[in-house]
């Protein structure tokens, strides 16, 4: 995957471990699911998780930590406290998609209902897909390793400059993007 590997013994080199650090354990992901379904009330969490009452105050305690949830009082009862999804939060929808793909596709049969759908037509979401700068989907194959220093220096030694990033909402074509052209 390049002229280079990435250090494996390097924890602090790599977002991977960090990310890990936060999110790696069940009770984390399915928090963070239960948010991204509406929960905001610990009784809520507890109720609909069936997780014990010291794990689901200790797992919310690291995701407000670390920034992934926040802490508000509730509008109507400023005793009570509601958890809320903070940006940092919100972007990891990406990996929580993808995390639930790759379960419905080598996990157990599971004809998932309600289903996940885009919101404009209702119609089930696509596989997420590794994008390059200009929205072209890439797989393993495409993926290489390069030193900070050498981005953009193509292997023949021209440079590349960045093209236009997909905006939210665009559409893109991925019969054409699968082969290696921008999409129109």
């Amino acid at each position: 995957m390049g002229d280079i590997r990435e250090p494996l013994r390097e924890l602090t080199e790599c977002g991977l471990p960090q990310a890990l650090e936060v999110m790696g354990e069940r009770w984390s992901f399915m928090i963070l699911r239960a948010s991204f379904n509406g929960l905001h009330h610990f009784e809520e969490f507890l109720s609909e998780l069936g997780i014990a009452r010291n794990i689901l105050s200790n797992r919310l305690a690291k995701l407000v930590e670390n920034g992934i949830l926040k802490r508000d009082p509730c509008a109507e009862d400023k005793r009570k406290i509601e958890y809320r999804l903070t940006d940092k939060g919100l972007d990891l929808l990406p990996a929580m998609v993808a995390l639930r793909q790759w379960g419905q596709k080598y996990g157990a049969e599971v004809v998932e209902n309600p289903v996940l759908v885009d919101e404009r037509d209702r119609l089930p979401i696509g596989p997420t897909s590794i994008l390059s700068h200009d929205g072209r989907i890439l797989g393993p194959a495409d993926l290489y390793l390069v030193d900070r220093s050498k981005l953009g220096v193509r292997a023949d030694g021209t440079f590349a400059e960045a093209g236009e990033t997909p905006d939210r909402g665009e559409v893109v074509d991925f019969t054409r993007a699968r082969n290696g052209r921008s999409a129109a």
